[in-house]
């Protein structure tokens, strides 16, 4: 007989005997003798460091230290803290090569990409440049990712952008501006290294899948829009970043606002930039051309202008990039003041929102590549790159996905890529920035657009709806919170949504009525399994959550209305009435004194009605409670089992016989 696909609940014995299709050879375990079994006893120090040990140290992450001599324990944790200790032991020239190659790559996508960035953050284009130079150096000596590429991105740029411009006028104050940004920067930081330093990395997990799509999406929406003003050459643009201000501006000046000039340049690269991007995803071995594209489209553009002296003709253009490498701006971060609390919170924000991506973007080609990242390693490494960034003159920096892509895809080997795009990017600011002064601000916003058009992925969001319409909900006021309000409203709901879907979950478990599968000792949800069929006299009940003081009055009114269901149903059919009621237990991980107490409670109301309630398959944590509440003599220990099947075969025997 063809073994029977399960949707949890029962044990391996059953499994055992569907697939041998014979009572001769199931391994019964009253058969044997088998009674539930009472784990030993623990004091209350050592369940408290249990529950530690799993919340916080999950990976075991003390497991090399065993048994090693001092000196071998120091150097681990120094290759703890400083993975390139491990892997750089064992580099070769033939890594290098890989990695130099991904390095002038990413090199040529990131410099104009960090322009245009630090445009978005509404700071000097330098600051984007010096984001590329110093934090992936510190990346490269205490990141675990091989692959991931270090820089600002979109989201956090617009992100940063929208709530600093709240505080301080970019335009009016740009020292104080750019104060507060190295601020938020610190705190930014902080916040992710001691997410990681204390082991919290779990939070970010509250941010669900399905909210984090809508979330780019949307945010993709209000960049490309945000880049209006660039690509259509608006010199007066609303401050806000919500579709319909941004909409109000652009159609308020088309008749005088808009600069042909600028839309030709702008228009036309981006046509190129798309299409370069078209043929690298059809072709994965031209990905060089997608990667050199933006950095062809400036010099090429910016030559265009230079000699035709477009900017002479309305055409908005970069001007001074600040040459030399990054200043300290240790003394530049507010230590004091109402702008101290500002920059805390506003870093925060943009610290979690940057470790949420670059965690993700890590986790992705890691699982490409069949190699394991620390994500506490990680956070660390960000939060100490951030920090140090925030004292030479960078912005908030993380992982960026199209960067990272490019560098898997141009073979890169180890975190050295980073190595060889900041030296890259150095060279920029030491030698070559005076040439970026024509370049024009259409040509950013084209590279900018073609950048954000891959975080609209609706390919997933397509797949959100058709698996869970409650994530697709949360993917939806993501994204409609982004483009419609903000971008930290739009954060704000999707944190909400996705705590509202565990609330929901938590609360409202779901409980499933178990039939027996034909000629088999397996019972199943008979939603599931329609064949599945009801034992005479016995209802089986599953209930598939840990029971807890949110969930235990729920869960005790479910199972008395699927009673009171089956009761109707026995009067209209003129059936044998319910005698035995067994709740299977199995995938009831905990339970508090609460859902002890709506089990005591359900008793009563089963005693009134004259039905003996059965308890199957608890677990260790579960049997050990009730036992130490008493409800174990309450109930009888008589009437707890091992499976479905031992408590039908003894209260339902003839039914047994007959499967």
């Amino acid at each position: 007989m063809p073994r029977t696909v399960s949707d949890g609940g029962e044990d391996f014995d059953d499994d055992v005997s569907s697939r041998t299709g014979s009572s001769h050879h199931r391994t019964d375990s009253i058969q044997h003798g088998y009674k539930v079994g009472f784990p030993p006893k623990k004091g209350l120090l050592a369940e408290f460091s249990d529950a530690v040990k799993e919340t916080f140290f999950a990976d075991d992450p003390l497991r090399e230290y065993k048994d090693q001599p001092r000196s071998k324990k120091l150097w681990l944790s120094l290759q703890h803290v400083f993975p390139v200790l491990d892997w750089g032991r064992h580099y070769t020239f033939g890594k290098f090569k890989g990695d130099f190659v991904a390095g002038l790559t990413i090199a040529s996508l990131c410099i104009p990409q960090d322009i245009g960035y630090a445009k978005l953050a509404f700071l000097p284009p330098h600051i984007g440049l010096y984001s590329s130079f110093v934090p992936p150096l510190i990346y490269a000596l205490m990141g675990s990712s091989r692959d991931i590429a270090i820089g600002p991105v979109a989201v956090v740029s617009l992100l940063l952008g929208t709530l600093l411009q709240d505080e301080i006028d970019p335009v009016k104050n740009p020292l104080e501006y750019s104060r507060l940004a190295f601020t938020a920067t610190f705190f930014a930081g902080i916040t992710q290294a001691m997410l990681g330093f204390f082991r919290l990395g779990f939070i970010i997990e509250f941010l669900s899948h399905a909210a984090i799509v809508g979330f780019m999406a949307g945010a993709a929406i209000t960049i490309a829009l945000q880049q209006l003003k660039g690509f259509l050459g608006i010199v007066h643009f609303t401050k806000k970043s919500d579709i319909i201000s941004v909409m109000e501006s652009v159609w308020g000046n088309v008749h005088h606002g808009w600069n042909w000039q600028t839309m030709l340049i702008g228009a036309s690269f981006l046509a190129f930039l798309l299409a370069t991007k078209y043929i690298a995803k059809k072709n994965k071995k031209l990905f060089w051309v997608s990667a050199i594209a933006p950095l062809t489209s400036v010099i090429i553009s910016t030559f265009c202008v230079y000699i035709t002296r477009a900017d002479k003709h309305g055409v908005a253009i970069v001007k001074d990039i600040k040459q030399g490498i990054n200043p300290p701006s240790l003394h530049l971060i507010y230590w004091s003041g109402p702008y101290l609390m500002k920059g805390f919170r506003i870093g925060v924000v943009a610290g979690m929102v940057g470790l949420t991506e670059a965690i993700a973007i890590g986790r992705t080609f890691a699982s490409m590549k069949d190699y394991q990242i620390d994500g506490n390693k990680e956070m660390v490494a960000l939060g100490t790159m951030n920090i140090v960034g925030s004292m030479t003159s960078c912005y908030v920096a993380t992982g960026s996905f199209s960067r990272s892509a490019v560098n898997y895809m141009a073979g890169c080997k180890t975190a050295v890529s980073n190595v060889v795009m900041a030296i890259v990017v150095m060279l920029t600011l030491l030698l070559i920035t005076p040439l970026f002064k024509y370049t024009p601000n259409a040509i950013l916003a084209s590279i900018i657009i073609n950048a954000v058009v891959g975080l609209v992925d609706y390919e997933s969001a397509y797949l959100i709806w058709k698996v869970d319409k409650m994530d697709f909900v949360a993917c939806l006021g993501a994204f409609f919170g982004v483009i419609f309000a903000s971008v930290e409203y739009g954060l704000l709901i999707a944190v909400a949504i996705s705590l509202a879907k565990i609330l929901l979950q938590v609360t409202r478990p779901r409980t499933a009525l178990l039939g027996n599968l034909p000629r088999t000792f397996i019972y199943r949800n008979v939603e599931q399994y329609p064949e599945a069929t009801k034992v005479p006299g016995v209802l089986i009940v599953r209930v598939d959550s840990a029971i807890y003081f949110t969930n235990s009055n729920y869960v005790k009114e479910r199972i008395l209305r699927w009673l009171r269901d089956e009761e109707e149903q026995q009067q209209e059919q003129k059936l044998s009435k319910t005698e035995f009621l067994i709740v299977e237990l199995s995938p009831v991980t905990d339970i508090d004194t609460s859902g002890i107490h709506a089990l005591e409670e359900l008793l009563k109301a089963l005693e009134k009605r004259k039905i003996q309630l059965i308890l199957a398959n608890p677990g260790p944590a579960v049997i050990q409670k009730l036992r130490s509440a008493n409800f174990t003599e309450l109930i009888g220990e008589d009437n707890i089992f091992m499976s479905v099947g031992d408590a039908v075969k003894k209260f339902a025997p003839k039914s047994a016989e007959n499967v």
